[in-house]
C-alpha cells in the first residue's frame, strides 16, 4: 500500500487529520531511519576501536622489522658510484625507488588468487639456453618466493609488420620491437593466476627508435615482460652467461611487481646500458630492494636467503652461495 504525498494541500479547506494508514507509514520509516543510523554508527566505533588499531599496529611491527633486516645487509652492498663511461645513469636521470616509496605507492603484487610466476620459451634455442633457462626459472622461484610454472615453447609468427621489426645499419640481424611481443603476445595469453608472465626469447629486441636494443623490457602494471638471450652469451663463458641471464630475469621479473630502477647501491635492479655494466652488478637485491621483495611476498628474510644459497650451491655459484649463507646469518 503506497503512503500519499504528505506535503500536498487543498487551498480554502481545513485539511482532514491524517489517516491511520499515513501515520503507521510515517513511524515505520522513522523507525527504520533511526535503526539506520544507529547501526552506522554501531558498526563505525567497532571499526575504529577494535579492528584498525589493530590491523595498524601489525603493519608498523612489520615495516619495523623489515626495516631492521634492511640495515643488517647494508654492509654487503656497495654504493652506487659515480657513473662511467657509457653507464646507464650517466645517460638516464632517475629518481631511484626507496622502500617506504614503493609500499606508499601502490604497487603491483601478487595476491590469493594470482600467485604463480609462469616462464614462456619464446621461439627456438640451443641446448645451452634451454638448460640456463631451466635453472634461471629455479632462481626465479627462490628469489620471489612464488611457483614457477614453465609454459609450452611458442613461436613467433612471421613475417612482422613493419614498425615491430627492424635491421639496423650495425647489424643485418632482424630485431623485434618488445611492446609487440608485451602487447600482442604475451597479454592475450596472461594466465588468471598468473601473478608475472616472462618470456625469454632468442630474438634481438629494441623497444622503439630511440635506442639500438634492449636486454629486455616489462611492464610496471601489466604483469607481461620478455627479455632477450641474444646478447648475453657474447664472448662469455657459461658461467657468466649464466650469471647474465640471471640477473636480467630477476631485474625484469622485478619491474612487473612494480619496482623501479635502484640508484642507491650496486643492485641487480639497478639499469645497465652495456655488457660491462651488467656484470658488475650483483645476482641480488639491495637493502631497499630487498625489502621490497620481503614485503610483496610476505618472505621471511633469513628462510629466503637461506634458499638461494642452497640454490647457488646446486648450480656451481660458490661466491654467491657463501654471500646469502653470510646474508643469513646476518639477519636471523
Amino acid at each position: 500500500m503506497n503512503c500519499p504525498n504528505l506535503n500536498s494541500r487543498r487551498p480554502r479547506r481545513k485539511p482532514h487529520p491524517l489517516p491511520q494508514v499515513v501515520l503507521t507509514c510515517l513511524r515505520h520509516e522513522r523507525l527504520i531511519a533511526l535503526f539506520l543510523i544507529f547501526a552506522t554508527i554501531f558498526l563505525t566505533s567497532c571499526t575504529n576501536t577494535v579492528e584498525t588499531p589493530a590491523a595498524n599496529a601489525t603493519v608498523k611491527d612489520d615495516l619495523s622489522k623489515i626495516h631492521a633486516a634492511m640495515r643488517k645487509i647494508e654492509p654487503f652492498f656497495k654504493p652506487m658510484g659515480k657513473p662511467e663511461g657509457y653507464d646507464w645513469l650517466g645517460s638516464h636521470n632517475e629518481p631511484g625507488q626507496t622502500f617506504d616509496e614503493y609500499v606508499a605507492g601502490d604497487p603491483t603484487k601478487p595476491t590469493k588468487q594470482r600467485n604463480k610466476i609462469y616462464v614462456l620459451p619464446l621461439g627456438t634455442f640451443t641446448s645451452q639456453q634451454k638448460k640456463v633457462i631451466d635453472i634461471t626459472a629455479g632462481y626465479l622461484e627462490a628469489f620471489y618466493g612464488l611457483p614457477v610454472k614453465m609454459m609450452a615453447a611458442k613461436a613467433i609468427k612471421r613475417p612482422l609488420s613493419v614498425k615491430d621489426s627492424r635491421r639496423t645499419k650495425y647489424s643485418k640481424v632482424e630485431q623485434v620491437r618488445t611492446g609487440y611481443l608485451m602487447e600482442d603476445v604475451l597479454k592475450p595469453i596472461l594466465p588468471g593466476d598468473a601473478a608475472a608472465l616472462i618470456a625469454f626469447t632468442n630474438e634481438d629486441l629494441f623497444p622503439d627508435e630511440t635506442m639500438n636494443y634492449v636486454f629486455g623490457q616489462a611492464s610496471l602494471e601489466e604483469r607481461v615482460g620478455v627479455w632477450s638471450l641474444y646478447r648475453l652469451g657474447d664472448h662469455a663463458s657459461y658461467d657468466v652467461f649464466l650469471r647474465r641471464t640471471l640477473k636480467i630475469a630477476a631485474h625484469e621479473t622485478g619491474h612487473m611487481f612494480s619496482m623501479r630502477h635502484c640508484i642507491k647501491y650496486e643492485c641487480v635492479m639497478s639499469g645497465t646500458n652495456y655488457l660491462g655494466e651488467t656484470d658488475r652488478r650483483p645476482i641480488d637485491a639491495c637493502p631497499e630492494c630487498s625489502a621490497k621483495i620481503w614485503w610483496l611476498t610476505g618472505a621471511e628474510p633469513a628462510a629466503r636467503y637461506k634458499k638461494l644459497a642452497e640454490f647457488c650451491r646446486n648450480n656451481g655459484l660458490a661466491h654467491e652461495a657463501d654471500e646469502f649463507t653470510r646474508k643469513a646469518a646476518a639477519v636471523r
